[in-house]
């Protein structure tokens, strides 16, 4: 034996002794240690978290919690594709960067891409204006939709500026085409071909969504046969003629902007995507042909560990789904993009918007997405600059370059926490997908308002948890920064782009050979499915615009279906509005409402409330007037008076409230009884006592924050 291996071995050995004197604890063993650190507080209470999905994260997790989970055995690539739909995941194939480009003009959507595609950009992210996703020319729609939320789309010739200079042959495509993508795939398809791109060079998706669109909407431009029967026939072409693009998209922005949790996200993603499969195997296509044509789309929140297990649970129950339809294993994959979500971004403090982008992205990819937009931090003000749009785009590119996430596959894979969260999400997402179906699935339940209800009881839990501060959101509810600098954005302006955009479709049109098109429509609208894509495309080439295309392909539909609409949302909303009232009064007045802090004896004594009192009142854009603290109540009485604020907030504490506050209430009111008195803290045997004295609110940790605001702003005329 080699003195290296005689080494080695004395080694072990020595070493073997140490793990023997530390045995293992068990749960039990860590638990009854825990709770002595908590010193009778209970366990349950303090370290049990209850989430918006019913699901309690526990504070610990053991290799016990996935002992009889089947899918932890399963490998990357290989059914139920929990870990990975790719074999090597990222290792050989990096997700595609794909930030969405909003711009409502194509020329500034391709100048846009030019500029970021040799920095970074893989995929051409194309959101489109809601003229657009309506099947509206801009000139015909109502000016508050053109440009709204993406590009505004209406002729091949907009579509061959979006793409000059872009190798179509080279970068994908991500659109998300809304009710009916066929008109918007024949504006694409024919501008590809004066650039000698041919149909199956293309790539990517170009996808209809029209239950996602129904959702957001309301109403569609077509009614859902219509729908279907132009998914069907852009599917079975593309099949054929353009492999490698997808043709249905499942986008669940909607859902997750209402303020739904990751359970309901996912469950309306498998029923939508149920529909999908059901409705094109009744126009004659196999579910070995539809799904892979399907492209999901999940925005990813800020509930990091969740939003990995949601990802990897909806690849397991998606693949479960189509084998249920007869799918083999290529099908049951599922293709997933990724955004970082817009309802937990922010109007103030708005370079925290990157922290979160940040960490929203670092989940989307380790939960496995394929592709991934991270929003730019400027995005719930307008449109982004080139230096936003370079910080969002480098945050996928540090994680790929920087942080290695291209040499790891399925980093969570065996974590404890993570394999439990994915089988509870994908329990409670399964549970509540087989609800929808029994109520005759996702059209049916949207109509009779059932995921509308259910989303709308959570928002309504979030934004309560908001209001208490029970959910933090920096910047805004708690930790306002007062003092920042506006952010110089650009909104859009929408007459104006509608008028720009107007005149390019009546210069199209002008153009054109005004009778061929008008044959080419009549064509197209008289079309058997069998040759509707492709008078689609002819009429097109001959320059119909979207707006023709669509009411051509919408000739003797039915009624259009009309439901309840998924309202958007963001969480700082309701704070930002107190915040931007306050801004108002500050400009029409020269200065933002004034709250005076009475901090009542020494510094030790009242810091914690006033610091609470300070961040409690700002949130609202009030101006806090603070101070070390007063020995006696007329002085705190007189500086209060002198401050000239309308709201006065007796900071000390419980014990010495009762021989404080009456004296000093009196004091202010005695001089100005329109100031009202709040008092920090809730002292519940004295509260009555407190009223009696003058006291007009309390405000505490369990206090409404935002309510308890909003009645101050209205009463002090804050409210214009």
């Amino acid at each position: 034996m080699s003195d290296e291996a005689q080494t080695t071995t004395a080694g072990d050995a020595a070493v073997q002794p140490l793990f023997d004197m530390f045995p293992p604890a068990t749960y039990e063993e860590w638990r009854a240690a825990a709770e002595k650190t908590l010193k009778g507080a209970p366990f349950e209470k303090r370290l049990i978290t209850k989430t918006y999905e019913q699901i309690s994260l526990q504070p610990i997790y053991n290799a016990e919690d996935i002992a009889s989970l089947p899918h932890v055995n399963s490998l990357p690539g290989f059914a139920p594709f929990v870990r990975s739909a790719r074999t090597l995941g990222y290792v050989i194939g990096r997700w595609d960067v794909a930030q969405e480009l909003p711009y409502p003009a194509p020329h500034e959507v391709n100048q846009a891409a030019r500029d970021d595609l040799p920095r970074g950009l893989t995929a051409i992210n194309l959101p489109l204006d809601r003229a657009t996703l309506q099947g509206l020319d801009p000139d015909a729609a109502p000016a508050d939709l053109v440009g709204a939320g993406g590009v505004s789309l209406a002729s091949m010739e907009d579509a061959a500026a979006l793409f000059d200079g872009v190798a179509l042959d080279r970068t994908p495509l991500l659109i998300l085409a809304g009710a009916d993508a066929l008109p918007i795939a024949a504006l694409i398809l024919t501008a590809a071909e004066r650039y000698g791109i041919a149909h199956d060079q293309l790539q990517g998706c170009v996808g209809a969504d029209p239950l996602g669109a129904l959702a957001t909407a309301g109403t569609l431009p077509l009614s859902l046969d219509r729908c279907y029967d132009l998914m069907a026939r852009w599917t079975a072409w593309a099949q054929t003629h353009a492999p490698r693009l997808r043709t249905i998209a499942v986008a669940t922005h909607g859902y997750h902007n209402g303020g739904a949790n990751a359970v309901q996200d996912l469950a309306c993603a498998l029923a939508t995507g149920v529909a999908y499969l059901r409705a094109m195997q009744e126009r004659g296509l196999d579910v070995d042909v539809v799904a892979p044509r399907m492209l999901f789309a999940f925005s990813i929140g800020s509930q990091f560990f969740m939003e990995i297990a949601r990802l990897r649970a909806a690849r397991m129950l998606w693949a479960r789904v189509v084998e249920a339809f007869g799918g083999g294993e290529e099908a049951q994959k599922m293709r997933v993009h990724g955004r970082t979500s817009a309802w937990t971004k922010a109007k103030f403090d708005v370079y925290n918007n990157m922290l979160r982008a940040t960490g929203e992205a670092m989940a989307g990819v380790m939960g496995g997405v394929d592709s991934l937009h991270v929003s730019h931090f400027d995005e719930a003000w307008g449109l982004p600059d080139e230096f936003s749009r370079r910080i969002a785009r480098n945050v996928q590119i540090i994680l790929q370059e920087e942080c290695n996430f291209i040499r790891l596959i399925d980093p969570p894979g065996g974590s404890w926490a993570i394999e439990t969260l994915t089988d509870q999400v994908a329990q409670k997402a399964w549970a509540l997908f087989q609800e929808i179906e029994r109520r005759g699935g996702m059209a049916a339940a949207l109509s009779a308002g059932f995921p509308q209800a259910e989303i709308a009881a959570i928002r309504n839990e979030r934004f309560s948890a908001i209001a208490h501060r029970r959910e933090v959101i920096i910047g805004v509810n708690m930790y306002p920064n007062l003092k920042e600098k506006p952010l110089t954005v650009r909104p859009v302006d929408h007459a104006a782009v509608q008028a720009e955009r107007s005149a390019d479709v009546r210069r199209v049109r002008q153009t054109r050979d005004s009778q061929a098109c008008q044959d080419a429509l009549e064509a197209l609208a008289a079309a058997t499915p069998d040759r509707m894509v492709e008078l689609a495309l002819a009429a097109a080439r001959a320059g119909a615009t979207l707006g023709e295309l669509a009411t051509a392909l919408a000739a003797g539909d039915a009624a259009a279906p009309t439901v309840e609409p998924i309202p958007a949302h963001r969480a700082a909303e309701q704070f930002e509005a107190l915040r931007l009232t306050a801004d108002a009064y500050a400009a029409r007045t020269g200065a933002r409402p004034k709250v005076f802090l009475a901090n009542m004896g020494p510094i030790p004594q009242h810091k914690a409330r006033a610091d609470f009192s300070t961040g409690f009142f700002e949130a609202g854009g009030f101006e806090v007037i603070g101070n070390d603290g007063f020995a006696t109540v007329e002085e705190a009485a007189q500086a209060a008076l002198a401050s000239g604020a309308d709201i006065v907030t007796i900071c000390s504490t419980d014990e010495t409230y009762p021989e404080i506050v009456p004296r000093l209430t009196n004091l202010i009111k005695s001089s100005r009884p329109d100031i009202t008195v709040v008092l920090a803290g809730y002292p519940a045997d004295q509260v009555e006592a407190h009223r009696a004295a003058g006291v007009d609110e309390f405000i505490h940790i369990r206090a409404n924050c935002y309510e308890t605001l909003v009645r101050l702003q209205q009463l002090k005329g804050v409210v214009a």
